[in-house]
């Protein structure tokens, strides 16, 4: 007589959730694309971390719309923590300085020991302002605008469709995305700088404008950057080292760059450039900045990499089943079952 050597498939005890997509994320993707610039064009971008991950999670349910609300809910469960941690890091920095005369001095040494040859002497940001800044706004303005304001959104975004597709992979950026700002918390810390336009006012260099916002207004869009404005103002000023902005940029293409067609590299590699560009023109970092916050960048990789793997092994280890005998008696040979339900040894 057989045997069932496998029990049958259990019975769902709760409802599959119905697929999503289609007709319906167009019409929900549609509205939060409406609300987002017309709420853009009242108050301003997003650029507060609390204000940001609002829309970032309304975008989410607009993409799953026909979810059950505990799927919604688990995107607050797993960021809200985050968002505490960036409002921290936002609200810290700002004692970065701790009443201390902030490092200026050995910047502008550095980039002038860099690209003095080629800039007669000059920084790169009093060169390049000589050279493009007017005082009417130019399209070269209005794509640095664009390219600022993308530090705000672009590492959160990138977060939020990873979380959308692979919890684990957001676990993995999510840990050296911390990291990285970790790192650069603790050097705010320790080693307070200025930006350019910071030494500019206090005589250490020659007239340098804080231009990073001012091609919004080709568009007629003063309000566009309100938020953005009061967030420079509020900001800590002597948080220039390392450059957190061209970090983030160059962290996000070096997460994705492994999977992505080389035939994108380019393109991809080219934010970092543009952010590179953006900062030092519109005189919000010295070039040495830059680089330092790539090598942090790497720094992280490297750290978090390693961890990682370690964790991994100590794991594997811990699970591992061990060869010694079962104490108390002799081992017992393993008894194969047949489909007739005899039993052989």
């Amino acid at each position: 007589m057989a045997v069932l050597t496998q029990p049958p498939p259990p019975v769902p005890s709760e409802p599959v959730d119905a697929p999503v997509g289609g007709r319906r994320r167009v019409i929900a993707m549609s509205v939060w694309g409406v609300a987002f610039v017309v709420t853009w064009l009242a108050i301003g971008l997003p650029t507060d971390p609390a204000y940001a991950f609002l829309w970032i999670w309304a975008g989410t349910v607009a993409w799953n719309w026909g979810r059950p609300w505990r799927s919604h809910l688990s995107f607050a469960r797993d960021w809200i923590p985050v968002v505490l941690l960036l409002a921290f890091y936002n609200l810290s920095r700002g004692f970065a300085d701790n009443g201390r005369t902030p490092h200026a001095y050995e910047l502008i040494v550095a980039d002038r020991v860099m690209f003095g040859w080629a800039t007669g002497g000059e920084v790169p940001t009093v060169w390049l302002q000589q050279h493009l800044y007017r005082p009417e706004v130019h399209w070269w303005d209005v794509l640095v605008s664009w390219v600022y304001f993308s530090h705000f959104v672009v590492t959160l975004a990138a977060a939020a469709v990873l979380w959308l597709r692979s919890r684990a992979r957001w676990g993995a950026y999510m840990r050296r995305w911390g990291f990285l700002c970790a790192a650069g918390l603790v050097t705010y810390f320790g080693y307070p700088a200025a930006p350019p336009w910071w030494a500019a006012q206090n005589g250490l260099l020659t007239e340098v404008a804080r231009i990073s916002t001012r091609g919004w207004k080709e568009f007629g869009m003063h309000g566009a950057g309100n938020l953005l404005n009061a967030g420079q103002i509020a900001s800590n000023p002597v948080a220039a080292m390392p450059s957190l902005h061209t970090a983030w940029a160059l962290f996000v293409v070096l997460f994705f760059l492994r999977s992505t067609r080389r035939r994108w590299w380019p393109l991809l590699l080219a934010y970092p450039l543009a952010m590179t560009f953006t900062l030092v023109y519109s005189g919000e970092h010295y070039v040495i900045d830059v680089l330092v916050g790539w090598a942090y960048v790497g720094m992280t990789f490297l750290v978090v990499g390693l961890a990682e793997r370690a964790w991994r092994s100590r794991r594997s280890r811990r699970a591992a089943p061990t060869d010694e005998p079962t104490p108390g008696g002799p081992d017992v040979a393993p008894v194969a079952v047949t489909p007739t339900g005899s039993a052989r040894s």
